[in-house]
């Protein structure tokens, strides 16, 4: 039987799940929001790229902080912390501020975002059912990054102006300060609990950096992201030079694909404790996934297989993150857990800008068809990762 949830656990999830739905209407927003961005402080693409890189450099930085704030502090100091940067770094772009402002701006929101993802995903792992829970908190990011573009050009349709859609997210942002300090004003960790049991002398941070199997696990993690978001960014564009796809149905195919990443979610962990599969088969079971989506993609030039491989693919990649942040808690102490699930979350980062941008070098030099053949190679290197990370006799076959 199942274990069930008291009703004082169930809040803090659904304030958790609402949170990473903010965090990807934010994501999926932005896009659509460059254009004008750029028309409006009469900057080119080069200088827009900029807000993504001081943005990724803010949610490294919460790594640094996130570990040593939760053991301090709790989780409800940090989050609440987290949600008030991100809540001015919104407003800075609501409020139109110089460009040249809107880069620390930008640097606050993601040192926010991250602590938010961070924090949320330190709470879910103390939970019963952990992975399935995490699954969810992640499909809920998915469903914001499908909202996002919507919301966004919905109101720039209207008689509203960009900045106003940035307004728009301050004001749905809100109600997470006050979630945070009733629901997380009591919550526990196992870290805090065991105060008198573990030695806290040195920094949190450090130590995690000590740990071997905590950069297997970032690598992986790292690798990971960038096979999601190279596909992710990088099919639609597959679809129309090499599988001579119109625009729309190239949209739709790309759209089918982050749909398959999100009820991925929702529906495969369920399934595998259904079946009592464990992490490590079904982990493996979603490699093997991939490769066999990419495969036929590569081998089979129709457009019908494009479509079904990609949406085969993203929900076989659905539940692979929440799953490695699932596995920390076996993998390093537990005064630790905080601080490397905040390197997890923070390295995986650099994945979403490195590997996408190779990916269009070799678009760039050799075609677009290498997307294919890389991200495969990526997958292959999970495939031998994941093999080192289960050779640690942490997990249930």
């Amino acid at each position: 039987m199942q274990p069930k949830f008291s009703p004082f656990l169930r809040s803090p999830v659904i304030l958790a799940c609402f949170g990473f739905a903010l965090i990807g209407i934010n994501g999926g927003a932005n896009g659509v929001l460059l254009p004008s961005l750029s028309t409006f402080y009469h900057v080119g693409d080069a200088t827009i790229g900029t807000l993504f890189f001081v943005s990724s450099v803010g949610y490294f930085l919460s790594a640094l902080g996130s570990g040593f704030l939760t053991e301090r502090l709790g989780l409800r100091w940090p989050l609440l912390l987290g949600t008030l940067t991100s809540l001015l770094g919104l407003l800075a772009f609501g409020i139109k501020l110089p460009f040249i402002l809107l880069l620390p701006a930008r640097l606050l929101a993601g040192f926010g975002i991250g602590i938010i993802e961070t924090g949320f995903n330190v709470y879910t792992v103390t939970l019963p059912r952990h992975a399935v829970l995490l699954n969810y908190l992640h499909a809920f990011y998915g469903v914001g990054a499908l909202v996002g573009p919507l919301l966004a050009s919905s109101i720039l349709a209207g008689p509203w102006e960009w900045n106003s859609v940035y307004l728009v997210m301050a004001i749905i942002w809100l109600p997470l300060l006050p979630g945070i300090g009733v629901f997380f004003n009591s919550v526990r960790l196992e870290t805090r609990e065991q105060e008198g049991k573990e030695s806290r002398s040195g920094n949190v941070l450090s130590a995690t950096l000590r740990l071997p199997i905590a950069w297997l696990a970032a690598l992986f993690l790292l690798i990971y992201v960038g096979v999601e978001v190279s596909l992710g960014n990088w099919g639609y564009s597959f679809l129309l030079e090499v599988r001579q796809q119109g625009t729309v149905v190239a949209g739709w195919i790309v759209s089918g694909y982050w749909f398959g990443l999100t009820l991925g979610r929702f529906v495969l962990q369920p399934m595998a404790e259904r079946f009592e599969i464990g992490i490590k088969v079904l982990m493996y079971a979603c490699l093997a996934g991939i490769i066999i989506g990419l495969l036929l993609i590569w081998l089979l030039p129709y457009g019908i297989v494009a479509a079904a491989g990609f949406g085969f693919i993203g929900f076989c990649l659905a539940p692979i993150y929440p799953l490695t942040v699932a596995l920390i808690p076996k993998l390093v102490p537990p005064r630790l857990g905080p601080s490397a699930i905040g390197m997890l979350v923070s390295i995986s980062i650099i994945g979403l800008a490195l590997f996408p941008w190779i990916a269009g070098i070799l678009a760039q030099f050799h075609g677009i068809w290498t997307l294919l053949p890389y991200t495969l190679v990526l997958t292959l290197l999970m495939m031998g990762l994941w093999y080192y990370l289960v050779r640690q006799n942490v997990m249930d076959a």
